[in-house]
């Protein structure tokens, strides 16, 4: 009987101590910034463009903001850039014969709910960059851009996610 009181608790305590640290998780502030590629369709060639223009912004914009330190010159960044920005993605469309309508959007833009590292935040309008390809009506992809948490990766270039047994086995119970 001690055995199982021992048992219950010690999952008791998991339980508690792995939702306190998922709740510490990193939270988007109010004052980010974010980035979205929506594209025309989910074709395959609409999501490969999407992926190209993608591939593109996280290098571009890791570059342009990467030693920003505060949202004024993270702004002022972004707003210079849009037609470097709208450049570029002619140049990717041209160079893959891919003849789309896009629109570059910078300002407030509604964001569907989205989830960044098991975290849902809600749908609203929030400062971003929103590129529409097409009648933009294929699954997105998104980041935030200031503060650099999403793209930060391509400086770490560390994918390691570390998870315990503990933890995958109570996200299977929930």
């Amino acid at each position: 009987m001690k055995k199982l009181i021992i048992i219950l608790l010690t999952i008791t305590v998991s339980i508690l101590i792995y939702n306190y640290n998922k709740k510490s998780d990193i939270i988007i502030p109010d004052t980010a910034i974010r980035l979205r590629v929506i594209p025309n369709s989910n074709s395959s060639l609409d999501q490969k463009m999407k992926l190209k223009v993608k591939e593109y912004l996280e290098n571009d914009t890791y570059i342009l903001l990467k030693d920003k330190n505060s949202i004024d010159e993270a702004r002022k960044t972004i707003k210079k850039s849009i037609p470097s920005i709208e450049e570029n993605i002619d140049r990717i469309f041209n160079e893959n014969n891919y003849d789309m309508n896009y629109k570059v959007e910078y300002g407030y833009n509604y964001f569907p709910e989205k989830e960044y590292r098991e975290i849902k935040y809600p749908e609203g309008y929030y400062e971003s960059i929103v590129i529409s390809i097409g009648k933009a009506e294929g699954d997105n992809w998104w980041c935030v851009l200031f503060p650099n948490l999403c793209l930060i990766d391509l400086e770490n270039k560390n994918n390691t996610e570390y998870k315990t047994w503990i933890g995958e086995e109570i996200n299977k119970l929930f």
